[in-house]
């Protein structure tokens, strides 16, 4: 059934409260979630967004009981990503002509996961429109990597709601729909945890983004995103929340993150924080296996961190592949200014350390000089190293990071992952290896997905 959103506006998603991963298992659903998808009625009709392809009969079935499909004048796709796209192949063998509105790069999704099957595409650009009568007009905003290439979000004049896409969303199911109808801690904690383990990587792109859009003079009364609760009730809030989690987010916390073979990774671990304690009451600590709780959840507390301590045993001269896939992971979100420390076991080459600092610093991390590195189980000597990390990371006056021959020099990152190596250059497009970043030429742009210079972050040096 239809729930109504705001005047001729209804929702007409999918409420998911069976739902446990995502994104295959990189995102565990604690609270369900839902796909968002919406009608408008004025003297056109158009269909923003469908749901997820699981769910895509039952999708087109409600939709036929509440309006002639025929009647349907404009399809939006504001992201061409399954979950909003998937029940649009059995949608268009019903209504094959209808127009769909979308970025160019949406058409590219879309016909490579369905096969280019004719489809009536209608390219859009931000601060295009489109009217639906009755006064009223859509306004297209590109949203490029908030989260893929070709996302965008949409505007409805009159009615002043941003259909905002990914951005601004949670994972959770709310029944009553709108974000003040829900538990405000869990749907704050989502909120943020989404934005962690989802939007971070992109964060130079928001604050962008976000003035790009006050820049077009539109009053946002309602910001209704495609998954989770629509923010009716003083909207920007969320708005200044990504604005700030953007900014190098972080609060008086450490977190250690940690797997263990034979137990004395972990009473390092225990150790450490009972240190943290000791030197700065007043700071958060959060301990996790990583074999115990799920990544996405450790991420979103490594988010809200200033510092963090990884450990790892030596196992086959390297790590713990769950500790290697969690760094894996947390290289791909970008956090930016935050400090770690390593610590670990081993019985006989030792070389875990070695490998868990490289990645850290290759993560983006500040990896101070101080570590825990002990020979088959901790002993007094061992614990007796741990004050001068947990100072380190708690802000000592000295911070000790690695030597100047250790950090790489300085790269550049685009949001699609492309890295500028100033020892590589970019040759085949007049960038000859050695180019300092700047040195580039300021009309330079990604290789990959085109963005400009100024949307890449320094990582390393």
């Amino acid at each position: 059934m239809r729930k109504q959103v705001k005047n001729n506006v209804s929702w007409i998603g999918y409420l998911d409260w069976d739902l446990q991963k995502f994104h295959g298992d990189d995102f565990t659903i604690h609270s369900g979630s839902s796909q968002n998808a919406y009608l408008i009625e004025e003297e056109k009709i158009v269909l923003m967004d469908t749901v997820w392809a699981p769910h895509q009969f039952e999708f087109i079935k409600n939709l036929e009981s509440e309006i002639d499909l025929n009647k349907i004048d404009y399809i939006v796709v504001n992201h061409g990503e399954n979950d909003h796209s998937g029940s649009l192949p059995a949608l268009m063998e019903k209504i094959p002509d209808t127009p769909i509105y979308c970025t160019a790069n949406a058409v590219k999704s879309l016909e490579g996961q369905y096969g280019k099957r004719g489809w009536n595409f209608h390219v859009v650009h931000t601060g295009d429109t489109l009217d639906i009568g009755n006064g009223k007009k859509l306004i297209f905003v590109e949203m490029t990597f908030l989260h893929w290439p070709d996302s965008m979000a949409t505007y409805l004049t009159g009615d002043n709601i941003l259909f905002s896409m990914d951005a601004f969303g949670q994972h959770y199911a709310v029944e009553e729909m709108f974000a003040d109808k829900a538990d405000q801690e869990t749907l704050w904690n989502e909120a943020q945890r989404y934005f962690a383990n989802i939007v971070a990587p992109f964060s130079p792109l928001v604050i962008k983004k976000v003035k790009e859009i006050a820049a077009l003079n539109l009053p946002i009364d309602m910001i209704a995103p495609s998954h989770g609760a629509i923010w009716r009730k003083e909207p920007m809030k969320i708005v200044e929340a990504y604005a700030k989690w953007a900014d190098a987010y972080q609060e008086n916390q450490i977190t250690i993150v940690y797997g263990t073979e034979w137990h004395g990774t972990e009473k390092i671990a225990h150790a450490i924080a009972d240190e943290i304690h000791r030197q700065s009451p007043e700071t958060v600590v959060r301990v996790f296996n990583v074999d115990h709780t799920e990544k996405d959840d450790i991420i979103g507390e490594v988010f809200k961190s200033k510092a963090i301590a990884v450990g790892s045993p030596t196992i086959l001269n390297g790590i713990l592949a769950s500790v290697a896939g969690f760094l894996y992971y947390l290289k791909s979100l970008k956090f930016k200014g935050k400090k770690a420390a390593v610590f670990g076991c081993y019985g006989w080459s030792g070389e875990g350390n070695k490998v868990l600092r490289e990645k850290l610093t290759d993560a983006g991390f500040e990896v101070v000089k101080p570590e825990v590195k002990s020979s088959w189980n901790p002993e007094e000597d061992d614990f007796a190293k741990i004050p001068d990390v947990v100072k380190e990371l708690t802000g000592g006056e000295e911070a000790g990071t690695a030597s100047e021959a250790e950090v790489s020099l300085p790269k550049w990152q685009c949001p699609c992952g492309y890295i500028y190596d100033p020892a590589k250059g970019d040759p085949e497009n007049g960038v000859k290896p050695g180019t300092t970043w700047e040195d580039v030429p300021d009309d330079w742009t990604c290789p990959v997905c085109g963005l400009p210079k100024e949307s890449f972050v320094q990582i390393g040096g």
